[in-house]
């Protein structure tokens, strides 16, 4: 059986994770485990995990000292899952707007490529309470990404994806500085410049059940640019 670990970045996320962890748990009880990232949470996150993982030998913790971002916390957490040899290797957010349920059709779809992207967008617009203007930023956003880097991707924004473990290999993580959209788009595209097969699976996206948005204008204005460096990059051939 392929040894699988779920990364969850966390930062104020404590009334979420303490339904995640037993939701993901009670749907998949042997076959999976868990790799919490914490950016120092005031709310006790970090703390209530710590306890968890005195009596539960699937969960496990990193902590960070402060608030340094998705993508640098995803880093951490391959850099965590390689060093330890998983075989499959997935991103997931801490505020439920994953559905747990998914993971299994992730693990069906990992089996006929090297990477599995949840899309919103699929099968039309799988997304549910987000405002319109976001809605509408994200659906122009993965447009603009598909036109520009070429790739053939309905959702290359997505947080939700697992990797076999050698796309993550061939990737040069200590490279990576993006975060948010960006990030999810640039560890796509070096995925595929590397000539690794990706698929996507359709998944209903539910905005947080608590807490707020990580959201900024800074980060849509980094995966604006960032998709244009990709492409001079890949010119060039020094990805």
């Amino acid at each position: 059986m392929p040894k699988t670990l779920i990364i969850i970045p966390t930062y104020n996320e404590l009334n979420n994770i303490t339904r995640l962890i037993p939701d993901i748990f009670e749907r998949h009880p042997l076959d999976l485990e868990i790799l919490i990232v914490d950016d120092n949470s005031p709310d006790g996150t970090g703390k209530y995990i710590e306890e968890i993982c005195k009596t539960n030998t699937k969960v496990h913790i990193v902590h960070r000292a402060k608030k340094m971002g998705l993508g640098t916390a995803y880093c951490e957490g391959f850099a965590y899952a390689l060093k330890r040899d998983y075989d499959y290797i997935f991103e997931m957010d801490a505020d439920y707007s994953h559905d747990p349920k998914e993971i299994k059709n992730f693990l069906n779809a990992i089996e006929q490529c090297d990477f599995v992207i949840g899309s919103r967008y699929k099968t039309g617009v799988n997304v549910v309470n987000w405002p319109m203007h976001r809605l509408m930023l994200s659906w122009f956003a993965n447009k603009y990404t598909r036109v520009i880097t070429g790739m053939k991707i309905t959702d290359s924004t997505g947080g939700f994806k697992c990797f076999r473990r050698k796309v993550l290999e061939s990737i040069n993580l200590s490279k990576i500085k993006s975060n948010g959209y960006a990030f999810q788009i640039e560890m796509n595209f070096k995925a595929i410049q590397n000539g690794y097969k990706f698929c996507e699976v359709p998944i209903i996206f539910i905005d947080r059940h608590s807490g707020h948005s990580k959201m900024s204008k800074k980060i849509v204005r980094e995966a604006v640019f960032l998709v244009w460096k990709l492409r001079i990059q890949s010119m060039f051939h020094v990805l």
